[in-house]
């Protein structure tokens, strides 16, 4: 079951566990330049607002209601991230874990390759969470991917132009598998004394808090690939055999421009987000993560693709404004040379 909590989505599997809870956040955050270097982690500027496509029948375009789902505005060029957590399930010392898959235009995030329900046993294509607890972009190579960034449907520069061909799906596709409840019992045994229920969600990234006459072709919006991030996707640490092929949920999550998100809302947009510069000249946190395991290398359908910019060079556009490199100066480092459930000690 798929439900929105404010600007949460909430996906439940109260058939295997009454407490199997993953909750999904779409963060907007700085678009890192696009200028060949890697960068850390940037913060979040806080969720995009999500709304049920069904409550704008007479506004969204119809086959936007054919594929169901949720909305979100972004602005072209803004960049997001996916923030996933799960709930402690009291007793276990444990988050109920679950398998995630992640595509743009019906393009999977971490192997390239085309959409098709259900997990890979051969080729992970799927995040575990909590292990990963967010995703900036698309796996290009071994602990680096390429930043989402929206763009116009149609226009070219989207991930699923380049692996596919084609441009006529857009947006992003998620598919959520739990953890069976037998095998979460075995991994995390109940522990039998009393404790505290603890329910907090780790957000390191988190920093802060015309329209008439619209055309739909380009209110609709696609993710193609934007600059270079340090980001590990963490390999699963489970058997195969430990995820549920029944059930699973999937949702739809359409990508509107901005600028047409009031006319079929009537909500006004979120503000245009900082660029990068004015961010790092106030001398605000990046961030290092570093997993606890082995990471994925990426999927042959994704090392060789283009970014935005790349793209447009050949295209003689320039869809990418305010794109100056800039040395981040404020740089968190977490979890950096920590053994598996290490604590970290920080500064006093």
């Amino acid at each position: 079951m798929i439900e929105l909590d404010g600007d949460t989505m909430v996906v439940s599997f109260p058939d295997v566990h009454p407490a199997a809870r993953l909750r999904i956040t779409f963060q907007r955050t700085l678009r890192i330049p696009d200028d060949g270097s890697d960068y850390p982690l940037p913060p979040g500027l806080g969720a995009f607002p999500l709304r049920h496509v069904d409550d704008f029948a007479a506004s969204a375009p119809p086959h936007w209601l054919r594929r169901g789902g949720v909305m979100l505005p972004m602005y072209q060029s803004e960049a997001m991230w996916l923030h996933f957590t799960s709930d402690e399930i009291e007793g276990h010392d444990a988050r109920y874990p679950f398998a995630i898959r992640v595509a743009a235009g019906k393009v999977d995030a971490v192997t390239g390759e085309p959409w098709r329900d259900g997990l890979s046993a051969t080729t992970q294509n799927y995040v575990v969470s909590p292990r990963q607890p967010w995703l900036d972009g698309f796996c290009v190579k071994k602990g680096t991917i390429r930043q989402f960034v929206a763009m116009p449907l149609g226009d070219g520069y989207s991930v699923e132009k380049q692996v596919t061909g084609r441009e006529e799906h857009g947006g992003l596709q998620l598919q959520v598998v739990p953890m069976r409840r037998a095998a979460f019992e075995r991994r995390f045994p109940k522990v039998e004394r009393h404790r505290f229920a603890a329910n907090a969600s780790m957000v390191p990234n988190a920093c802060a808090d015309m329209f008439d006459g619209v055309v739909f072709c380009k209110a609709e919006m696609s993710l193609g690939a934007g600059g270079r991030m340090r980001q590990e996707i963490s390999a699963d640490p489970f058997d195969f055999a430990d995820w549920a092929t029944e059930p699973t949920s999937r949702c739809f999550v359409h990508l509107v421009n901005s600028l047409a998100w009031r006319k079929i809302t009537g909500e006004a947009p979120p503000t245009v987000p900082f660029t990068a510069a004015e961010y790092n000249r106030e001398e605000l946190p990046w961030f290092e993560y570093y997993a606890d395991g082995p990471a994925l290398d990426a999927g042959l359908p994704l090392k060789g693709i283009k970014s935005i910019l790349e793209l447009a060079k050949a295209m003689g556009t320039n869809p990418l404004p305010e794109n100056q490199p800039v040395t981040p100066a404020n740089i968190v480092q977490l979890r950096q040379g920590l053994r598996p459930g290490q604590v970290r000690e920080g500064s006093f």
